[in-house]
């Protein structure tokens, strides 16, 4: 990978809100999403291991300390560095967790060396902090668990109530499947592991889409289900399309607006109940039958306004 810095733009003197901005820009013309030529998704993948790179204080400082180098892997003298007080002056070559026989393979083993002893190098008052047994070559040397990455995934009602499986896009370029559990609250966030950077993992916020047929009320379900007049005074059998699957309903007859038919165990993950709200729906134009039935009409009806 080339300079982190020149992937991104940036100077090395680049503030953190610098590097981020800088990164944001480039993502969104590189990412595969947007745009699918390879040799685009190849540079995007560039990118964004030079932003997480930078954006880690500890490894951006240790890259400009030439501890690791751009792919965040120990330098041949990366396990260490020099102060600036003057050689024996103070001047340390701090060791992290480099095993003398590791050093001296870099160099082509002990013997060829002339005998010289890596050992009684480390162990002669130029830094200590040598901890035998312990090889700077195995598992991550800096014992960071890697970095998680954020992510936002919109998904259909129907799916966040019913759970099943979808796919999201990584800014490394992989698309994973993703199970969404059935009845998962909006925002929650699954977590992908090691998905992430460097074995980290991916952490997944889900967002809810809004449907245009239900409401969500806790566990239950809510949909608006118009009638005619006709329908509503006579009573009828209406099918009704649920989350998870089609029901026939009864309307009773005299069936007034905003009475609620409840159909149990059909809600959320089948945990909660589908409501249904009758809506009378009067014609969009005049009818001059229903106006004379109407005026002719002799009305028991008490009056409905209770207040």
């Amino acid at each position: 990978m080339a300079n982190p810095y020149d992937l991104l733009g940036v100077s090395k003197s680049a503030t953190d809100t610098e590097i981020k901005k800088a990164y944001h820009k480039l993502a969104r013309t590189l990412h595969p999403d947007v745009n699918p030529d390879k040799k685009a998704a190849e540079k995007f993948k560039a990118v964004s291991a030079a932003y997480e790179l930078l954006s880690d204080k500890e490894k951006r400082k240790q890259f400009d300390d030439g501890i690791i180098d751009e792919n965040g892997n120990p330098t041949p003298f990366g396990f260490g560095r020099y102060d600036k007080s003057g050689f024996g002056g103070g001047n340390q070559y701090r060791t992290q967790n480099i095993n003398p026989e590791d050093l001296a393979a870099m160099f082509g083993g002990m013997g060829g060396m002339g005998g010289f002893n890596f050992s009684d190098l480390f162990g002669s008052g130029m830094g200590g902090g040598f901890h035998t047994g312990h090889s700077g070559f195995q598992g991550n040397p800096f014992g960071s668990h890697g970095q998680d990455v954020s992510y936002e995934l919109s998904i259909p009602f129907n799916l966040a109530i019913t759970g099943g499986e979808t796919t999201v896009g990584l800014n490394t370029g992989k698309h994973v499947k993703i199970k969404i559990p059935a009845g998962i609250a909006d925002e929650a966030t699954l977590r992908l592991k090691g998905q992430g950077q460097n074995g980290g993992d991916a952490l997944v916020k889900i967002k809810i889409q809004d449907s245009t047929l239900y409401t969500r009320e806790g566990n239950n379900i809510k949909m608006t289900v118009p009638l005619t007049l006709k329908e509503a005074v006579l009573g009828t059998k209406v099918t009704i399309p649920t989350p998870s699957g089609e029901v026939a309903v009864k309307i009773p007859p005299y069936s007034s607006s905003g009475k609620a038919l409840r159909l149990k165990g059909k809600g959320v993950a089948g945990k909660g109940d589908f409501l249904v709200q009758l809506s009378v729906v009067l014609p969009d134009k005049p009818d001059q039958t229903l106006t004379d039935f109407i005026e002719n009409w002799h009305d028991t009806t008490p009056n409905p306004r209770k207040f």
